[in-house]
């Protein structure tokens, strides 16, 4: 996978890029304004600010502390990867930096929150730029992998019709790959390698393009941990999906009109998965409609799902965006734009 700018640029592919990204932009904001139309047309916003007036506080405080302890792993998992560039970092070190940059993701278009992770704090941390980008990369494909966990799960226990029970395959295919992938991404490499050369004689242009992606993939595992480190990797974020699951189900036994608060599990993965599709900043509308939908799955009624889905994205957003905006007020971020434009 190229996770590298290109090192020579030229005008044009700059005027490109920013031509994309202003049809991303509205793309986003498009789909942002047609799931909240989807989701609040057939009911009123009263209905919804009542419902979350009516959560019990102790619910909701449960739910916020699931929420640091959850983040307090992801820090720890994000530690363990930069230790081995510079063991002196503490995780006083990467906390600020790593809420910053899911700060600058909930306020800012484009995913700045990344561009600010891979080259803001790289001088601040010790470590060099590519460090910094690989360790994002091996995060976003921990975290894809235990969402895929906990859905294969859900789908499991909610059960449903036979498309249901065949889609379910789908999440545990891509789990064994994911796992294989990152616990021992050498042998995933030939394997995958010896799939792609069966494609060369159908399909010459795809196969030599997925050789490529898969050879960059596995490189950049090796360079950051050895199968011991991964499984630690795996623990933390474990640990991290399971407090941010604990937020949802929290979330749902603070509203009395939830009736089946174990819909929550299922709203996890899905609202999650959610966020994939382009939106405004902070995913607002896509994880809201969805996280609902899911919930009405296991009986209860969408405003309630509603209600549900902002008090969960409230909490999964805030806490996030004032540590982070703290941080980035008392340590600037500079030469950012530069960097993206280079």
């Amino acid at each position: 996978m190229n996770i590298t700018a290109s090192p020579h640029p030229d005008a044009r592919p700059a005027r490109g890029r920013g031509r994309r990204r202003v049809a991303q932009a509205a793309i986003g904001l498009a789909l942002t304004c047609l799931f909240l139309w989807l989701g609040f047309r057939q009911i009123q916003v009263e209905q919804v600010s009542a419902a979350i007036s009516q959560a019990r506080a102790s619910w909701v405080i449960g739910a916020l502390v699931a929420f640091l302890l959850g983040y307090s792993c992801r820090v720890a998992r994000w530690r363990v990867m930069l230790c081995a560039h510079n063991p002196k970092l503490t995780w006083r070190d990467c906390a600020g930096p790593l809420f910053a940059s899911v700060a600058a993701n909930n306020l800012l278009p484009f995913r700045m929150g990344d561009l600010v992770r891979s080259f803001g704090f790289c001088k601040q941390l010790g470590v060099s730029q590519g460090v910094a980008v690989t360790t994002l990369f091996v995060e976003r494909l921990l975290d894809l992998l235990m969402v895929l966990l906990f859905l294969a799960a859900a789908l499991a226990v909610f059960g449903g019709g036979g498309l249901i029970r065949l889609s379910s395959l789908i999440p545990v295919v891509t789990i064994a790959g994911l796992a294989g992938l990152l616990l021992f991404p050498a042998v995933f490499e030939r394997i995958a390698l010896h799939l792609t050369a069966a494609l060369r004689r159908f399909l010459p242009g795809l196969s030599e393009g997925l050789s490529r992606e898969i050879h960059r993939g596995a490189e950049t595992i090796g360079h950051v941990s050895i199968p011991a480190t991964m499984f630690r990797l795996l623990g933390w974020s474990a640990l991290a999906w399971l407090c941010e699951g604990l937020v949802f189900w929290f979330c749902a036994l603070a509203l009395p009109t939830v009736q089946n608060p174990a819909g929550a599990w299922l709203a996890l993965p899905v609202g999650t998965l959610a966020t994939v599709i382009p939106s405004s900043p902070g995913f607002v509308g896509t994880f809201d409609y969805f996280t609902a939908q899911a919930l009405m799955r296991s009986g209860d009624s969408f405003a309630t799902g509603a209600a549900f889905a902002v008090l969960v994205h409230l909490l999964l957003w805030l806490p996030p965006t004032l540590l982070g905006g703290l941080h980035l007020l008392s340590h600037p971020v500079k030469g950012l734009l530069k960097t993206e434009k280079a």
